[in-house]
């Protein structure tokens, strides 16, 4: 699979030579860099803190395993330059897989371990997968069933982590088990693509009921590690719960470390008592990513001022941080930092620990280096500071466009990115995140689509129309709050109602809603259209 096989937008020639010209693009590949920096601190620890799959070796460790897998894939027929998934928690061989995918010239396709068979069978369709990586199931998702029951023309191996390697697999698909990895021999010799064939499919909830598939090459993803700085490369490690096939934790828990040459530290689930036991086991800091992370640290029995020594600069960032949050800490003596990007654009915005606590509590920052940002109306006309409108930008690390061509209406001829998010700038230039255009809830870090969970809602009897928006949540930054108004003569339903059929459907658990109001009819515009803005500013004012 090459990048002239879909439809990437095209850079202006003036910000391509802008971007060369100051550093941010260069030949340099994923797999050439991940590859270098491996082999440049071999004995540097990786560990993967787990109840059930503890595990800990260096760097060399994760080389040597990662080289294996590149000959088991091409032992298997997968050539450089196909499209592999992989969806594994954060033990070690997710590690393993993505250093792998990326040093072999592979096109990667993280995909989160919570997506249901759903998500799954359409990313794996729509990307055209020749591999899948991933244990036979976990948790409450059976991942072999998915493949032995969905038509997923193109996929030709899926490779099982941990038991279930000997499981029959559908025709056309050969399933093998880790061992095939682990004992092969190691890829000594390994492909050179060019700086600017595809590196990543980064599929992400979105405004469509379907996940999004956001295209990197080799320098938009590598440009963002110029942003990363300020995250990971701190007093100490930290703790990354957040999955390596989540950006947050691709970039923060993986890219981020091996760029500097530090230690790599993740954990499968988040357990904030394990997570605290870790910290001070292996003297590292932790709270990075969503501010869930954080909180639940600070809200834990055991939490005490040994850790706040070790979390004395928290980055935040993949969902809405409230204010309360950084107040909160500050009075520990810990600083936060907020920071505003997305799978598109990792890093736009960010706030800068010297800032003082006003900034960094109360806004995302100011635009990163090499990145541009405009505050727009709906006819896409600059608006003055302190008057709010959709945020639009354009960078170094901005995607290439999306795997569906028609969502690529996004971008416009001179590089620039409806984000889709309402913003307004300060007078110092800072971005405050106020509301969204698109139709998505970010909850602890994870996107979730409204289209989606509608779609499901819609189907259960006695339902006559439904609205799904973001709850405001202390924990969690927000959460799925499902208003619904039911036909004439329906009895009320609760949660417990509707969960049994969103099961049924196969909707991750992720994307239930924590919360259901009943309505007798919707606030709306002049056309019939539901005014979901308004139904988010019920919540928050507590009046719905």
């Amino acid at each position: 699979m090459t990048k002239s096989q879909w439809s990437l937008r095209a850079v202006p020639a003036h910000l391509e030579q802008r971007y060369v010209s100051e550093g941010w693009w260069t030949d340099a590949t994923l797999g050439g860099r991940v590859a270098e920096w491996l082999a440049a601190a071999p004995d540097t620890g990786v560990h993967i803190h787990s109840r059930t799959h503890d595990w800990h070796g260096t760097y060399a460790d994760i080389d040597e395993e990662a080289r294996r897998l590149v000959s088991c894939l091409r032992r298997e027929g997968i050539e450089p330059g196909a499209a592999v998934a992989f969806q594994i928690p954060n033990w070690r061989e997710s590690v393993v897989a993505f250093t792998g995918l990326a040093m072999g010239g592979y096109i990667l396709v993280p995909i989160t371990h919570i997506y249901g068979r759903k998500e799954v069978s359409f990313i794996l369709s729509e990307c055209g997968a020749s591999a899948y990586i991933s244990p036979a199931a976990y948790g409450h998702v059976d991942y072999a069933e998915i493949i032995d029951n969905s038509p997923l023309a193109g996929l030709r191996l899926h490779v099982v982590v941990g038991d279930g390697g000997d499981r029959p697999a559908p025709e056309g698909v050969r399933r093998v088990g880790w061992d095939q990895v682990a004992g092969g021999e190691s890829a000594l010799e390994l492909p050179e693509p060019a700086a600017d064939d595809i590196a990543v499919l980064a599929y992400t909830s979105g405004t469509t009921s379907d996940p999004k598939g956001a295209i990197h090459n080799h320098r938009t993803l590598l440009s963002e590690l110029g942003h990363m700085t300020a995250w990971t490369n701190m007093t100490r490690p930290n703790l990354m719960g957040s999955p390596v096939a989540h950006a947050t934790g691709m970039l923060g828990g993986v890219l981020g470390p091996l760029h500097n040459g530090g230690e790599i530290h993740l954990t499968d689930r988040w357990d904030p008592g394990h997570a605290l036991e870790v910290m001070l086991a292996y003297d590292v800091g932790g709270g990075v990513g969503a501010s869930i992370f954080l909180t639940s640290l600070l809200d834990h029995p055991d939490f005490s001022t040994e850790h706040i020594a070790k979390m004395a600069r928290v980055g935040l960032g993949g969902a809405p941080v409230p204010p309360a949050v950084g107040q909160r800490a500050e009075s520990l003596g810990i600083k936060i930092i907020r920071a505003y990007g997305s799978t598109e654009h990792p890093s736009v915005t960010g706030a800068e620990f010297e800032d003082p606590a006003e900034l960094r509590h109360n806004t995302d920052g100011r635009p990163r280096s090499g990145v541009e940002m405009r505050i727009v109306d709906e006819d896409g006309r600059d608006l003055p500071a302190g008057t709010p409108g959709e945020i639009v930008t354009r960078g170094p690390e901005l995607c290439l466009g999306y795997t569906n061509p028609e969502l690529n209406v996004a971008f416009d001829d001179d590089g620039w990115y409806r984000t889709g998010d309402i913003g307004v700038l300060d007078e110092h230039g800072c971005l405050t995140i106020t509301d969204r255009v698109k139709d998505i809830i970010i909850r602890g870090g994870e996107n979730l689509s409204a289209a989606e969970i509608e779609e499901v809602i819609a189907a259960v009897p006695g339902v006559a129309e439904v609205a799904v928006v973001a709850a405001p949540d202390q924990r969690l930054g927000e959460h799925a709050c499902a208003v619904v108004r039911l036909l004439p003569g329906t009895d009320p339903i609760d949660l417990p109602d509707l969960f049994s059929h969103l099961e049924e459907a196969g909707l991750a658990r992720q994307k239930w809603p924590e919360d259901l109001r009943l309505v007798s009819d919707f606030p709306r515009t002049a056309s019939g259209k539901i005014r979901k803005v308004d139904l988010r500013a019920q919540l928050r004012e507590g009046t719905l």
